[in-house]
Formats: structure tokens, C-alpha cells, sequence
């Protein structure tokens, strides 16, 4: 059953919460929202079956939260701010794909975050600038009059085909309403390019589980190197999984265990 919450700008923002325990927070990536997101709605069945209570929520602008005014990397931290706030206390959370940069910058932001399982963050490399201009080139486009140039401009690093894929398929039109709240997304990564990473998530003390899929992109391994190799308490593994997404039963066993740790 959907609850809500209201973020510090006054957007709603919806959420599901399952079973009991330690609060667990996804945090959703690129193009995901509960009804358009049945595999990590799957996960959080099991996740929360084994003792966890976790918060599924739909990201501003997606889903049944509201529509805002704006949908920048610190609206994004102040809707996670309210959710820890539903779940009384410190939470883990689960990121994933550029969700995993946002949830890096909660933690950093000094969000009551306990513990964070990060699954194939798009990092670029330190230093860069590509995550800079992508945002630029993105923020151009969704001032812009065509919401497909929007999400075009989002994917056009991404494998050939999942953009043919994604354009012929029915949910485009669902993909391309999302556009505006993609800002936050390409700000995360950006972010992480900011400042050397030793220094810009130095306050980054929780445990953290960085993960690849045993086939992925080319960009992710050393992504999750880097995040071990600057967070205090991160280690990366492998897990079973292939074209950037990750079968729910897996995922769930491997978040639990290493919550139980």
C-alpha cells in the first residue's frame, strides 16, 4: 500500500514499506519507479522476508510522487532526508546504478546512513569532466521542447541497442516523462568528479558493498575499484548478473548477508 511523505519543498513524495527490522532504503536509478520497476519490487519482497524492513519509493517527478518545481542532486538528498525520517533512525542504502552516486552523496551530506550496497555506480574516472558537460548537455535539453531529445541525451553513452530498444518499446512515452528528474542522476556522477574522492567522501565511515555483475560494462569494474579504494570501509565484489541488472533473488541474499555481517 502507498504512504507518503513531504519533502522539505513541500513535493509528496510516495513510498511502499515492507516487512520489519533494520530499515533499508532503495534507491532508485535512471528510468525506475515501483510500477515501472517490477524487478526491484520482486527484491524487495525478498529482502524484506528476511528480516528487514524496507522502503521502496518512487523518485520526484516518477511514479505517484509528485511532480516538483525542481529536481536537483539537494531536492533529491531532502526526499531521502524525510524517508529516514519515516524509518526512525539509521538506515542502509541500496543504490542502484547512478542511485549508487546519489546515495554516496547522502551519506556524504551527512544523512543518518548506516551501512550503503552500491550496484554498478557509472562512475567516469577521477578528476574528469565528461560527468560536468553530460549535466550541462542534459539540463540544455530538458529546457528544451522535445522530452525524447531528453532521454536520447541521457543514453547516448549506453550500449546502441538499449536505446533502439528502449525507443521502440511502449514504455517510452513513461520513459521520456521522466526526463526532468534525470537532472539529479547526471548531478550525482558529476558530482563524483568534484574533488579528489579521498577528500570528497572522507566522511564516508559506514560499510559499503560496491558490486558488478560477472558481465558488464566495460566502465563498471573500475567504478567499483575506485569506490573501495576510497571508502573507509568498502570492498567490491562480483555477482551474478549481466546487462546492468541483477536477478532479485540473488541481490536480496547477497544485501542480507552482508548486512548481517
Amino acid at each position: 500500500m502507498t504512504a507518503f511523505t513531504t519533502s522539505a519543498d513541500g513535493t509528496r513524495i510516495a513510498y511502499d514499506v515492507r516487512g520489519e527490522g533494520p530499515p533499508v532504503i532503495l534507491v532508485a536509478g535512471a528510468m525506475q519507479f515501483r510500477a515501472f520497476d517490477p524487478v526491484t519490487s520482486a527484491m524487495a519482497n525478498l529482502l524484506s522476508a528476511r528480516g528487514f524492513t524496507v522502503i521502496n519509493f518512487d523518485r520526484r517527478g516518477r511514479g505517484e510522487s509528485a511532480r516538483a518545481p525542481s529536481f536537483t542532486l539537494l531536492n533529491t538528498l531532502e526526499d531521502l532526508h524525510a524517508l529516514t525520517e519515516v524509518a526512525g533512525g539509521p538506515v542502509t542504502l541500496v543504490g542502484n546504478s547512478s542511485g549508487g552516486a546519489i546515495s554516496l552523496a547522502a551519506a556524504a551530506a551527512g544523512l543518518p546512513v548506516s551501512a550503503m550496497v552500491l550496484f554498478e555506480v557509472p562512475l567516469g574516472v577521477e578528476g574528469g569532466t565528461d560527468g560536468k558537460q553530460n549535466l550541462d548537455g542534459l539540463r540544455e535539453r530538458i529546457a528544451g521542447t522535445s522530452p525524447d531529445a531528453t532521454v536520447e541525451y541521457f543514453m547516448k553513452d549506453m550500449p546502441t541497442e538499449w536505446l533502439e530498444g528502449a525507443r521502440n518499446s511502449p514504455g517510452w512515452p513513461v520513459m521520456t516523462a521522466m526526463g526532468p528528474s534525470l537532472e539529479a542522476d547526471f548531478e550525482a556522477l558529476a558530482w563524483t568528479q568534484s574533488a579528489p574522492r579521498t577528500e570528497l567522501w572522507k566522511s564516508i565511515t559506514v560499510p559499503t558493498l560496491a558490486l558488478v555483475g560477472e558481465q558488464t560494462l566495460p566502465i563498471m569494474p573500475p567504478a567499483a575499484d575506485s569506490i573501495a579504494a576510497h571508502l573507509l570501509h568498502a570492498r567490491r565484489e562480483s555477482i551474478p548478473a549481466a546487462n546492468h541488472s541483477w536477478e532479485p533473488e540473488v541481490m536480496a541474499a547477497r544485501i542480507a548477508a552482508f548486512l548481517s555481517e
